[in-house]
């Protein structure tokens, strides 16, 4: 655990702590307000929902109601 003072001096540091596995605890007046922990990637699925969302070609048709709001009552 270190304050926010000593961790503002010697980031360098505990970057190069927390490369190497470890857990930095930044404290403010003794009280934890964040912690310091290596980076994981997060692996990206394309397809991921592929037969599990089903739409229908009328998905992509033109809304009356938005065509009003943008162009007013096509009655005019």
């Amino acid at each position: 655990m270190v304050n926010i003072h000593e961790a503002k001096t010697h980031l360098s540091r505990l970057l190069e702590q927390v490369a190497a596995g470890e857990r930095v605890v930044i404290s403010k007046a003794g009280t934890p307000i964040s912690d310091l922990v290596p980076h994981q990637s997060a692996g990206v699925t394309f397809g991921g929902l592929k037969g599990e969302v089903a739409y229908t070609d009328d998905a992509f048709d033109v809304d009356p109601d938005i065509q009003e709001m943008f162009y007013g009552d096509a009655a005019t």
